[in-house]
């Protein structure tokens, strides 16, 4: 018996075309997520030039532009606690080109900011870590201040007028200048900049008294007499400076560090998030890369995008739970 043969209906055709579409655009899609990059990138520095989140920026993309084949240009939008230039990358589209490196702020600021202009745990997926540098306390030596309790009677003759700087509002120099002054019931001046290297250049200056800060960038101008370190802000002696007392053996149990990783917008895909985090990783066990942190006192942080996620999470209830402790409330 012969079937009747019955012309295909329109609904039919439009699914096999549709189909056929899909198919026919397949490989084309495979290629262009093999094919990635296929043109710069550029990496978002929340901070100023100068400071150890632009020199570990620099650093590891110089290494990674180079096993990728295409060139980084690494942009500095410092502002508002770093909520410019994170934002800058949020808000960029998730096509592969755009990251920001972020720092202790990123996740002191989901607490510290009433109304972000971006969710830290949607608009941005995490990369990879790539650096910790450890924190001194630091003084100018016209100060006179030498240790936790030279600061102690210099704040209760000065009153009020003593004063830290820190990287800008929310930053860990913020937040641990903070804490120093509430666990010694302390009248500290907070002045807040647009990241380290101003702030430092004032500390050198004597126009601030104090500031927490980065050891890379404070070894030098300690070891030269420039700069006294009061104490490190370490659980225990730092590999890096183990001559300097840290803050806890003064009885001030503060530990300060500052941290950098990698972020691109919501929505890169997993292909690239991966790829990208391979050549970090890469990057940072190469030999430019880690003679660099050695010399600087930096301690490389490596790891999976799921690890660099929890951490975050990890980062963000502990600096809640330091800015509510502190009474710390910013206007923005």
């Amino acid at each position: 018996m012969t079937l009747p043969c019955h012309p295909p209906t329109r609904r039919r055709l439009l699914q096999a075309a549709g189909a056929v579409t899909a198919l026919a655009a397949l490989p084309g899609a495979l290629h262009a997520q093999a094919a990635w990059p296929n043109r710069p990138l550029r990496v978002v520095v929340p901070f100023p030039p100068g400071g150890t989140t632009d020199f570990v920026t620099r650093l590891v993309c110089t290494e990674v532009a180079k096993a990728l084949g295409q060139p980084i240009v690494v942009e500095n939008k410092p502002g508002a606690g770093t909520v410019i230039g994170v934002d800058n990358v949020a808000k960029s589209p998730p096509d592969g080109t755009s990251f920001v490196t972020v720092a202790n702020s990123f996740a002191a600021n989901v607490t510290l900011v009433k109304k972000l202009p971006y969710d830290p745990l949607k608009d941005l997926r995490p990369v990879a870590l790539m650096g910790m540098s450890e924190h001194v306390l630091a003084t100018h030596p016209g100060s006179g201040i030498r240790s936790v309790a030279d600061l102690r009677t210099a704040a209760r003759k000065g009153g009020g007028t003593l004063s830290y700087a820190s990287f800008g509002n929310g930053t860990s120099a913020h937040l641990s200048g903070a804490a120093l002054a509430q666990q010694m019931g302390l009248d500290l001046v907070h002045v807040p900049y647009k990241g380290q290297a101003p702030a430092l250049t004032d500390l050198l200056g004597g126009q601030v008294t104090l500031m927490f800060g980065n050891w890379p960038e404070f070894r030098g101008h300690v070891q030269s007499g420039k700069l006294v370190a009061i104490g490190m802000a370490t659980a225990k002696r730092s590999a890096y400076a183990p001559d300097i007392p840290t803050l806890t053996e003064q009885g001030v149990a503060i530990v300060s560090n500052s941290w950098n990783g990698l972020l691109a917008p919501g929505g890169t895909p997993d292909a690239v998030v991966q790829r990208m985090n391979a050549e970090v990783n890469r990057a940072l066990a190469s030999p430019p890369v880690v003679e660099a942190f050695q010399k600087g006192g930096i301690a490389s942080l490596s790891g999976t995008p799921e690890q660099f996620a929890a951490f975050i999470r990890t980062e963000i209830e502990h600096y809640a739970a330091v800015i509510r402790k502190a009474g710390i409330t910013l206007d923005t």
